[in-house]
C-alpha cells in the first residue's frame, strides 16, 4: 500500500427498508483529529473516468455509498518509501464499504463500474483551492508520468 494511504472500514446498518451507511463521526478515531473543511460529492456516469489529479496540501477521504468505482493511486513522491507504486481499489456498494484516505501529492483518479453511475463522497481537510491542485488528462498522464490503461471507457 502506498505510504500514508489508509483504509478505514465503515459501518453499514441494514434493515427491511434499506441501509444506513456511516461515513464520518467526529468521535471516530479516523476523524477525531482531522480538521474537516469541506464535504462534496462527485457523480460519475457509467464507464466514465475522472482522472488524474493530485493536491499539494489536501487530504482526501473517498467513500462510495452508491454504485461502484475503481480508484487508482500513483505515488510520484521521490522521498516516499513507496515511490512509483500504483494501487488499485474497488470500492462501493457491492464491495467493501470503507474510506480510502489519500494523503497530499498522490495522483488519483476513478472510474465507475458495473454499467451504472456512482456517487463518490469526499471529506477534506482544506477548502478547495485550484492553485494547490494539479490535473492531467489520462492520455497525457500515460505519456508523461505513468502508462496506465483504464480499459475501454469514456474519459471525461
Amino acid at each position: 500500500m502506498i505510504d500514508g494511504v489508509q483504509i478505514i472500514p465503515l459501518k453499514v446498518i441494514p434493515d427491511s427498508r434499506g441501509r444506513i451507511l456511516h461515513f464520518m463521526r467526529k468521535d471516530h478515531p479516523a476523524f477525531k483529529d482531522f480538521d474537516v473543511q469541506e464535504v462534496y460529492f462527485s457523480l460519475i456516469y457509467p464507464g466514465a473516468i475522472k482522472a488524474w489529479h493530485r493536491h499539494s496540501r489536501m487530504t482526501l477521504n473517498y467513500v462510495v455509498p452508491v454504485g461502484n468505482i475503481k480508484l487508482v493511486l500513483y505515488d510520484t513522491r521521490a522521498d516516499s518509501p513507496t515511490a512509483y507504486d500504483l494501487n488499485e481499489y474497488f470500492i462501493g456498494e457491492n464491495s467493501h464499504y470503507q474510506i480510502i484516505r489519500v494523503p497530499p501529492m498522490i495522483w488519483n483518479g476513478f472510474m465507475s463500474l458495473g454499467g451504472q453511475s456512482a456517487l463518490v463522497s469526499n471529506v477534506t481537510n482544506s477548502i478547495h483551492d485550484p492553485s494547490e491542485m494539479e490535473r492531467m488528462h489520462p492520455q497525457t498522464f500515460s505519456k508523461e508520468v505513468f502508462q496506465y490503461s483504464w480499459g475501454s471507457s469514456f474519459i471525461g
